[in-house]
């Protein structure tokens, strides 16, 4: 196999200078004292959906305008929409408040003309929002379009992280990512679950992908599971149960199918397997 490492691309200058100034002048709204946050966002989303309205609050109550017209100017300011985690018993409705301007901002650019599969500007835009949204982001966060959070404040996220596609973080029992963690396209990531009897009774627990985890296409880590360093989930595959480090789980339920040639000699079992709890089960 091909050893391709990622190329460097470069934007033309005019494009990179516009970016820039745009994301530059976004942080200066946010950051100024006293900053409205949904405010700022609906102005943001004013001018990426119809730039040619100077005047939000004028065309909401233009009676030239249809119901249906002002219904969407509205929606573009996030105090007049609601998310799903807001429904949920255990939000935290302060913190959540904080966030949910950001995270309106963030699923609606992934709609706009703008943005569609513009990787450049999405992952600047979102990489300039993570910090504001998670819990900790650290350096060099990469994510793609169309990426969900359940409330983003319980995120904690580690250096140069990726993630793809279409990703469902839901971090309401809380999700930690190690450094350099990968998360591939159309992925799962769950913090919470629902008793089989009634779906409201609902346990949090900590999901936790360790440094240099890999999480690939498709594939579903339940809520509480650790997956260790350097373990990986293979496709379509369903991770019940911890992941031991450098070992590659695969199938529903997920069970370890190999050892990464790189395992240090401590992660390879011999006769019996050791579960990542330390509890040994058989091969």
């Amino acid at each position: 196999m091909a050893f391709l490492p990622l190329r460097s691309v470069s934007l033309p200058e005019r494009a990179e200078a516009a970016y820039d100034a745009w994301l530059d002048d976004l942080d200066t709204q946010l950051d100024a004292p006293g900053a409205d946050w949904s405010r700022v966002v609906r102005q943001t989303l004013l001018g990426l959906f119809h730039p040619d309205i100077p005047d939000w609050d004028a065309a909401v109550v233009d009676p030239a305008r249809s119901p249906a017209a002002r219904t969407v100017l509205l929606a573009l300011d996030p105090t007049n929409i609601t998310l799903e985690p807001e429904y949920y018993g255990d939000v935290d409705s302060v913190r959540f408040a904080r966030v949910k301007p950001l995270l309106w901002l963030w699923y609606s650019f992934d709609r706009a003309p703008l943005a569609g599969q513009n990787v450049a500007l999405g992952v600047a835009l979102r990489r300039r929002l993570a910090p504001r949204i998670f819990a900790r982001c650290g350096r060099n966060f990469k994510c793609f379009q169309h990426v969900e959070f359940s409330y983003g404040y319980n995120m904690e996220v580690g250096d140069d992280v990726v993630i793809h596609r279409h990703v469902l973080l839901d971090d309401r029992g809380g999700l930690t990512l190690g450094d350099r963690v990968s998360v591939s396209d159309y992925a799962n990531i769950y913090s919470h679950t629902h008793s089989i009897v009634d779906q409201r009774d609902v346990t949090n627990a900590r999901t936790v992908l360790e440094d240099d985890a890999r999480i690939t296409y498709h594939a579903t880590v339940l809520a509480g599971v650790r997956v260790g360093r350097n373990g990986m989930v293979g496709a379509n595959a369903v991770a019940t149960k911890n992941v031991r480090p450098y070992h590659v789980n695969v199938g529903i339920p997920a069970k370890s199918v190999r050892v990464k040639p790189n395992a240090p000699p401590d992660t390879i079992p011999t006769n019996l397997l050791t579960r990542h709890d330390g509890e040994p089960e058989s091969s």
